[in-house]
């Protein structure tokens, strides 16, 4: 009860001003979102500098509405152009892209933007029930399991994402790397600074995140770019049957429930739920056969849990501080760029600006249904614009944006230095969201060490002395051992059996 009080209580701080800055943030993130190539994270980080100049609870409810139009946007390219922007709208690639050729372009766009407001609206109650749970859960936790739930987050990041262990390792050690940049928290000695006076303050998550996904992947297109036209399918007013919403409700509803609870934990994501979505909606379909040619259970609920998930990350990101993916360190960012720290405390100290944040997610979840709609001939035709116009503008608004965030000239060097990183990064296959949940999460780690060794006197024996960092160590332990075991008894197993 006290949290749908603080909900009501949410939905009263939506001032009209509010309103209008959640408006602002659906349309942008959407025509952001929808450009292709353009996915949700680098959509989110191309559009944080807007926000800059709003007070606080203005420019996180903005973010809010950006962070709900670009994942619905990333659908719409997904389906039209077989372009998905981020690993987790693959599965909608798949049999959205089949509709459209088809044909049956305004049913899939439909299904994916129904589908995402009935997930989104469940998964936004879901995360007003979670939330204060594991706040009271994560107040009672000690600088100890915090590290322990950070070992998590960069052990999961590096073993799930990515195309290897080794380049996730590698990828995360970079983040960790500049991370370091600064003065020691401790001892105040500068560290990795290398006499620039503009670097005594760190590497700005923003200018990072916009470097390693904005420009990095901007110069990567432009080394691949295709002189030939990008082709569109038409697109009417989306619409659908009644047999189109008898095969879509029921995979709305098994796609919310399979993303949230994955989007929700620490070592959580977008990218298996929506795999297991459409697995579990080829084998209940009553039609399997048109899977591979345009199933539409095949959009509706891999789409359903992609912003089901999406939701879910913000379990963990508001009520721990813990990013799960990129778009989630993105909005952290978001957060810090006013001193606020995501954690069991955001609750406390700044509750009309958490609960006026999760209110929003409402209103901008109906307001993308309300728009979207009618308006997705519109989002079609931005998809028309130029490749190089598209980038070169995507470029300007990246320095303009990362000067805006550091005010200084070494930020738009370290700008382009870290899109020369994201370019190498993407050419050799390393993912870059271990690098960002890095650089995020690599001080903070480092605070809670240091926290925790002081509070023992320097006694290691600490960071295994409680029940949760146990059981936390071991399934890091567990998820490392039980692929090396498993690879080993297939590799051993024919010569066994000789």
């Amino acid at each position: 009860m006290e949290s749908l009080s603080a909900l009501l209580d949410g939905f009263q701080a939506l001032t009209p001003m509010y309103l209008l800055f959640a408006l602002i943030g659906v349309i942008l993130g959407t025509a952001v979102g929808v450009l292709p190539g353009i996915g949700p994270a680098m959509s989110v980080a191309l559009l944080l500098p807007v926000t800059f100049s709003l007070d606080p609870t203005g420019s996180i409810i903005m973010f809010a509405g950006i962070y709900y139009g670009a994942m619905y946007g990333g659908s719409t390219t997904s389906i039209l152009l077989k372009t998905p922007g981020e690993a987790s709208a693959v599965m909608t690639a798949i049999e959205g892209n089949k509709m459209a050729k088809a044909g049956r372009a305004p049913q899939a766009l439909a299904t994916a933007a129904i589908g995402s407001f009935v997930a989104g609206t469940i998964a936004t109650a879901l995360l007003v029930l979670v939330a204060p749970i594991v706040v009271d859960f994560a107040i009672s936790i000690t600088p100890a399991d915090y590290f322990a739930l950070m070992i998590v987050a960069f052990a999961a990041v590096t073993m799930v994402l990515g195309s290897s262990r080794i380049r996730g390792l590698a990828s995360l050690g970079l983040g960790l790397l500049i991370g370091l940049v600064g003065l020691d928290i401790t001892t105040g000695q500068d560290r990795l600074t290398f006499g620039a006076p503009g670097l005594l303050d760190g590497v700005d998550v923003v200018i990072v995140a916009v470097g390693i996904f904005a420009v990095g992947e901007t110069l990567w297109i432009a080394m691949h770019l295709r002189q030939k036209p990008v082709e569109v399918i038409p697109v009417g007013r989306p619409w659908m049957s009644k047999e189109d919403w008898q095969r879509s409700w029921k995979p709305w509803l098994r796609g919310a429930g399979i993303g949230f609870p994955f989007g929700a934990m620490p070592a959580g994501g977008a990218e298996i739920p929506t795999y297991l979505s459409f697995v579990t909606e080829k084998r209940l379909s009553k039609k399997p056969e048109d899977f591979g040619h345009g199933a539409i259970e095949g959009v509706a609920g891999p789409e359903a849990a992609n912003n089901a998930s999406a939701a879910g990350v913000l379990v963990p990101l508001l009520t721990l501080g813990l990013p799960t993916s990129a778009t989630a360190a993105v909005l952290l960012a978001a957060f810090q760029q006013f001193g606020i720290q995501p954690g069991p405390l955001l609750f406390n100290n700044e509750p009309q600006l958490v609960w006026a944040l999760i209110a929003s997610l409402f209103v901008g979840n109906t307001l993308l249904l309300l728009l979207n709609l009618p308006l997705a001939p519109v989002w079609a035709k931005l998809l028309r614009i130029p490749r190089p116009y598209l980038y070169a503008g995507i470029l300007f608004f990246a320095a303009i944006g990362s000067y805006a965030a550091d005010g200084t000239t070494i930020g738009l060097y370290t700008l382009f230095v870290m899109g020369l990183l994201g370019l190498v990064m993407r050419r050799y296959g390393l993912s870059v969201v271990p690098l960002i949940i890095g650089v995020i999460l690599g001080p903070r780690a480092e605070m809670q060490l240091r926290r925790a060794l002081q509070l023992s006197d320097g006694d290691v024996s600490v960071l295994v002395a409680t029940p949760l960092s146990i059981v936390l160590y071991s399934f890091v332990a567990l998820a490392v051992a039980v692929p090396l075991v498993w690879k080993w008894w297939r590799v051993s197993r024919p010569a066994a059996s000789v």
